[in-house]
């Protein structure tokens, strides 16, 4: 890079949960800076979580951050030319780029499904995710087979 890296700007917690990481995911939800209705479908999500849940004695709110945390990836495949010919690397994922894939992961599979509503999307893709089910950790074993598959080529990595 030819300027110095921008540095992080502080996330403000959200007015519900004081989270920031709940924050973080609803930045990722909004659409066109519609960040109260981004809010709204969120907290509708987790109402719904919460009215269709099966274990008594976790929140809604920790049953998203055990369905985030079962979507995260821990190693991913990046291409590296060597002599001509392209190899698919596995690479470890950083915390923050972990998370954030997670959360891309769980929203963009969530607008993919057939519910009527967004919030009940997001909330069939949370619950789905907690159980270790559904198109998003499908997608997290689908990423660590690949890096699997490519373990040969890890002596390529820098």
């Amino acid at each position: 890079m030819r300027k110095r890296q921008a540095k992080k700007r502080p996330l403000l917690p959200d007015p519900k949960f004081n989270d920031q990481l709940v924050t973080r995911f609803v930045n990722m939800l909004m659409w066109s800076g519609k960040k109260s209705i981004a809010f709204k479908i969120f907290y509708d999500a987790l109402d719904i979580v919460e009215e269709k849940k099966t274990d008594d004695e976790k929140t809604a709110l920790e049953l998203w951050k055990d369905g985030l945390s079962n979507v995260m990836p821990h190693v991913e495949v990046r291409s590296r030319r060597v002599g001509g010919a392209t190899f698919q690397i596995p690479m470890p994922i950083r915390a923050d780029r972990k998370i954030s894939m997670a959360m891309k992961w769980l929203i963009s599979y969530s607008r993919k499904r057939n519910e009527k509503t967004m919030a009940a999307k997001l909330a069939a893709e949370i619950l789905a995710a907690s159980k270790e089910e559904g198109a998003a950790v499908k997608k997290r074993t689908d990423t660590h087979k690949m890096a699997e598959a490519n373990k040969a080529f890890s002596h390529f990595r820098f």
